[in-house]
């Protein structure tokens, strides 16, 4: 199995309610892409963020092997989902892992 991180760190002018239009885009994952064996997202709560380096959306999917990561990243709603993200989004941040 394979872990697939990210941050999403949003322009500040991005409302609550686009966000959290994002993350009923990634839950929307679930059971609709293939390969997917558990998906885990959510808006940022901590305290310790701010302007200069809060980061405002996490996602966390486990693959149930590298292929299914990496056909991942073409599948058309991960598409629909980056081709959102344009204009709004400051930084983003991948990180993939075998689960050990």
């Amino acid at each position: 199995m394979y872990e697939h991180i990210v941050v999403f760190k949003l322009n500040a002018n991005v409302t609550t309610a686009k966000q959290q239009e994002l993350l009923n885009q990634l839950l929307a994952f679930r059971g609709q892409i293939p390969g997917v064996v558990d998906l885990s997202a959510g808006i940022n709560v901590t305290d310790e963020t701010d302007n200069i380096h809060g980061y405002t959306l996490g996602l966390r999917v486990t693959f149930q092997d590298l292929e299914s990561l990496r056909s991942y990243g073409p599948h058309p709603l991960h598409q629909t989902f980056v081709q959102s993200l344009d204009g709004i989004v400051e930084n983003v941040v991948v990180v993939d892992y075998p689960k050990i």
